[in-house]
């Protein structure tokens, strides 16, 4: 399972007045105290694993200090998984959405909690440890992915999530922008170099699928002993109606490979790099035989990939950098915000 810890110092939150809360919108929680420990991963929201005897949950919030316009917003979050759930059986059951200030301090929901193993940095030890089992589990990810991708993007609940035509164009255009919004004392030139090719290359015609936007191994849960099968898909608050290229090639950022640069083999983690894991080629000829979609400009894909994970980087290097948030976890992310400029300029040549 995901790893837990204790909650860490100035995330807190008044936990009797939130359990006085479930308690009065959740039937039948158990009558033992709420204990609560927040999630080690993960740099956007706040995740708590909330558990009441047998009973466990999720509580995502906002981060903690100002967040950029349209992000972290917890209420498109819960509809989006009311949205996905019907259609995407992985996909955590919503279970309630309070706006209520006085209750947490910011808006906050609650889904069910997904029990499995999360391949995070490291080969769980619960499964083989085998280069076949490994290969199970990338094909596992593929298809999976795969799986959201053929959900009708028409029907009224995903329609409703996002715009779908022009989304490439819209994307470019908005990761250039708040690439520049991240600006801190360091200049990073290859944003200007980058966001041209990308706006040259984009593709006039493109696919339109319900995408997860942030598909990556720490965010499946494959069921116990099983690592041909994912049970859980989690972090759906980037979730839209897009270009499935375009959520392949975030799934393909976070992929490692033997003798990467180090913005990919130490930046995004290398577990993948093991022996069995499949290769970032054999991933995108896999999902082409089972989408029969073409795949012929992943080129673009994934430098558009690597500059959107750049400015994801910069966006939570500049709250650091502002003083916004004490997370020493995020000093380190303008450096490897350079880093992944640097592999997406390769890929524009």
């Amino acid at each position: 399972m995901a790893t837990t810890i204790a909650v860490r110092p100035g995330e807190e939150f008044d936990k009797e007045r939130v359990e006085l809360y479930l308690r009065s919108h959740l039937q039948g929680l158990p009558l033992e105290a709420l204990q609560v420990e927040e999630f080690s991963e993960g740099h956007s929201n706040l995740t708590y694993l909330l558990t009441c005897g047998p009973w466990q949950g999720v509580l995502r919030r906002p981060p903690l200090g100002p967040v950029a316009p349209k992000a972290h917003d917890m209420k498109r979050e819960f509809q989006v998984l009311q949205a996905v759930r019907p259609h995407v059986a992985a996909a955590p059951q919503p279970l309630l959405y309070c706006d209520n200030l006085d209750v947490l301090g910011a808006p906050f929901y609650v889904m069910e909690f997904v029990n499995g193993v999360v391949v995070d940095t490291q080969w769980p030890a619960s499964f083989l440890d085998t280069a076949d089992a490994r290969r199970q589990a990338s094909m596992a990810m593929v298809d999976t992915l795969a799986a959201i991708h053929s959900v009708n993007p028409d029907s009224p609940q995903i329609a409703a999530i996002g715009r779908g035509t022009g989304y490439m164009q819209r994307q470019v255009e908005g990761w250039i922008r708040r690439h520049q919004m991240a600006q801190t004392d360091e200049e990073m030139p290859e944003v200007e170099t980058i966001g041209r090719w990308l706006l040259h290359h984009v593709p006039k015609d493109s696919a339109t699928a319900l995408i997860h936007n942030d598909f990556k191994l720490n965010n499946v849960v494959f069921a116990p002993g099983h690592p041909d099968r994912i049970v859980g898909v989690v972090d759906w608050e980037m979730a839209t109606v897009g270009d499935p290229l375009s959520d392949l090639a975030i799934t393909l950022s976070y992929w490692a490979e033997p003798n990467d640069l180090p913005a990919l083999s130490r930046g995004l983690g290398e577990v993948t790099a093991q022996p069995g894991f499949m290769t970032r080629d054999e991933l995108i000829h896999r999902y082409a035989i089972v989408t029969g979609r073409d795949v012929t400009q992943m080129k673009f894909y994934l430098t558009f990939a690597y500059f959107k994970a750049a400015g994801i980087c910069r966006q939570i290097y500049y709250r650091w950098w502002r003083g916004q948030t004490g997370d020493e976890r995020f000093e380190k992310l303008g450096l490897l915000a350079k880093g992944l400029l640097q592999v997406a300029m390769i890929h524009t040549q």
